[in-house]
């Protein structure tokens, strides 16, 4: 028996959805198929988005010269004159590999010439030039959980940087632990009150931001998402923030040479912490290594309590810091984290107890 799918358009099963790549010399016209497109080879990247957009299977049609621009994929290279099943997709190997119009054309599988698509694909035939491939390419991206000042400053500079570390073959992960590494070195300079110094540290930790940006976005770009990574990604992010938290707290009790700023640093870092462990155990433990991992602090439907808890996790406070650093007063941030952190790692813990009823009852 033939296995089957229940389409995205009208919810019917089907066969499971087979996309047949025509890549014959006469169908590619100028295209190179082994031309590279943000780290991929245009042939690799839109056999991998077909998978990622919802096709079971992918087959090539073209010369045994195409083999090695497969490498790395489950697609089938079959000879040029063999004609696609009835039943499959088709589309030329001209096409940019995007995900949006794939997963339509998986929903409901036929000729792409004949479909009419929400998202049209972008014929590199037709459009020789790379750098609008680019474009369509980092510009889906962007993020609609991104906050305010991620959206506006953020974003654009890490595409930016992320269009040039894809062509140099720069993995997500290793742009995780640069990150870190940018990240934590930003601690020691919040132990001096001076305003230089905190400036510098504040500079850092928005560098860190910007980075941070790029392991996702090159994860997106290659097709190179995994659980490892991800999380990877969320407890770097979080060692930053127990790093840069506690050099506040002991700077600022060097600087007034008094014991009680530490006991506001002890409540930021279990605040901080704590929340992490929760976010961790009760909603990314069990997560798979399909997509990414950390999207909310919560698993399942969104509510109205976890849709504030997310936007209250996002990177905008870190342009607070920068702020409060260049009058040498990030230690102010620290007070408001004292209370802040402990109140988000409560609500976290009563969305957990409040998702676990719903899931005990339904």
């Amino acid at each position: 028996m033939a296995p089957s799918y229940s389409s995205a358009a009208s919810g019917a099963p089907g066969p499971a959805p087979l996309l047949h790549i025509d890549a014959r010399a006469d169908r590619l016209g100028p295209v190179d198929p082994g031309q590279k497109i943000l780290g991929l080879t245009v042939l690799k990247r839109l056999v991998l988005a077909a998978k990622k957009g919802g096709f079971d299977a992918v087959q090539v049609a073209g010369d045994a010269a195409l083999k090695p621009l497969l490498d790395g994929t489950d697609a089938v290279l079959i000879g040029p004159d063999t004609p696609p099943p009835t039943s499959a997709a088709t589309a030329p190997a001209s096409l940019l590999g995007e995900v949006g119009w794939l997963a339509e054309l998986a929903a409901r599988p036929g000729d792409v010439e004949d479909t009419v698509f929400q998202n049209p694909p972008l014929n590199l035939a037709q459009n020789p030039d790379t750098r609008q491939a680019e474009q369509r390419l980092l510009s889906a991206l962007v993020k609609e959980t991104d906050g305010f000042m991620s959206r506006r400053f953020a974003r654009p500079l890490s595409l930016r940087l992320s269009r040039i570390l894809s062509r140099c073959g720069v993995t997500p992960n290793q742009m995780t632990l640069v990150s870190t590494a940018i990240g934590v070195s930003a601690a020691p300079f919040f132990l001096s009150p001076s305003p230089l110094m905190q400036s510098i540290g504040g500079l850092l930790f928005v560098v860190h931001s910007v980075v941070d940006g790029c392991d996702g976005e090159l994860a997106r770009l290659s097709f190179r998402e995994s659980r490892l990574g991800g999380l990877l990604d969320f407890w770097g992010d979080n060692l930053v923030h127990v790093a840069v938290f506690a050099a506040m707290g002991l700077g600022w009790a060097m600087a007034i040479d008094a014991v009680w700023p530490l006991y506001l640093t002890a409540l930021a870092l279990i605040g901080t912490g704590g929340s992490a462990a929760a976010v961790y155990w009760f909603t990314l433990r069990e997560k798979s290594a399909a997509g990414p991992v950390y999207t909310s602090v919560s698993s399942g439907p969104p509510d109205r309590l976890s849709k504030q808890l997310d936007a209250l996790s996002r990177r905008d406070f870190i342009y607070l810091v920068f702020v409060l650093s260049l009058f040498g007063k990030a230690a102010w941030f620290l007070a408001l984290t004292a209370v802040g952190a402990p109140v988000f790692l409560i609500l976290v813990l009563v969305l957990a107890a409040k998702k676990r009823r719903t899931a005990q009852t339904a």
